[in-house]
């Protein structure tokens, strides 16, 4: 009995020390499909958040609090015999140091999601081969989500990551399904192609400073940390004099815009005019949050 209880016991240490890698609720919503039996969606839903959550992603041993806080929302446009049709909304987030605060670091919507299912079907992810649209979209994902979310730890740290998303797409490209396709503006495999290439490089280390040198100290030093996120800007104007319109760009600052004029309307100023000429060269997009920078 006491070997026994012992054993129980490093069986729950190794659990707290080797968790999986993502914290992720998915959700289903086909409000929009004129389905009288929704048990369909349910089950579906239930097999993508033990999908996500369940599956080893990595080699790496994550603790508890290490796992990847995320939220993946699909909405389903049409659905027949068998197959569906709808987009796919992600969202991630990562804890700021000495806070209780989550900063977003990826959030984007992919309108081109159809796949097919069949109720209770199993969902299993083979690296080596192509077989299920819906399995690897989501995985695809998963590996994006991973690849930033190291990013912003460590300089470049998500390139394994990203490879392995390239590689979902390289394996995707004999398919007939939408969003995979290199030749389509804002594809999957551009936005895993750019964050590879070193053409957009300023990005991956805009990332890195911007969380790790920059709000990861706004805590202890509020000061230094808001230059370090204000000098991070100057790099995206070095990227897009180089790529304009750069897609990695809109992507920054759909998951940033509202934190950063958050962060430069309240504590030690810096020179606000100049933030906001960057700022509206950079992501023109969002000249009405900039403007709302007020000290």
């Amino acid at each position: 009995m006491r070997n026994f209880l012992f054993i129980l016991a490093c069986s729950f240490v190794m659990m707290s020390v080797s968790a999986q890698e993502m914290n992720c609720v998915v959700t289903i919503n086909a409000d929009q499909v004129s389905q009288t039996n929704q048990q369909v969606f349910k089950t579906l839903e239930r097999s993508l958040n033990d999908f996500v959550n369940k599956n080893k992603w990595t080699n790496r041993k994550y603790k508890e609090n290490e796992r990847v806080s995320a939220q993946m929302f699909i909405t389903i446009t049409k659905y027949e015999s068998n197959r569906f049709e709808g987009n796919i909304q992600i969202q991630s987030s990562r804890p700021v140091f000495n806070t209780s605060y989550e900063t977003p670091v990826f959030n984007y919507k992919d309108n081109q999601l159809n796949f097919e299912y069949i109720e209770f079907q199993p969902l299993v992810f083979n690296e080596n081969v192509f077989e299920s649209n819906l399995v690897g979209v989501v995985s695809y994902y998963i590996y994006i989500i991973l690849g930033l979310d190291a990013d912003t730890f460590s300089l470049e740290g998500g390139t394994e990551y990203f490879r392995k998303a390239q590689q979902i797409t390289t394996q995707a490209q004999g398919s007939s399904y939408a969003g995979w396709d290199q030749n389509s503006d804002r594809s999957r495999f551009e936005l895993v192609d750019n964050l590879l290439s070193n053409t957009y490089r300023e990005y991956r280390i805009a990332m890195y400073n911007y969380h790790r040198k920059g709000l990861d100290i706004l805590g202890d030093n509020n000061s230094t940390g808001k230059q370090v996120i204000a000098g991070t800007m100057k790099l995206f104007e070095t990227m897009i004099k180089r790529r304009p319109n750069a897609f990695l760009i809109q992507t920054f600052f759909d998951a940033k815009s509202d934190e950063i004029q958050n962060i430069f309307s309240d504590g030690p100023k810096v020179d606000i005019v100049q933030l906001k000429e960057t700022l509206n060269r950079i992501a023109p997009l969002y000249s009405s949050t900039w403007n709302d920078i007020k000290y």
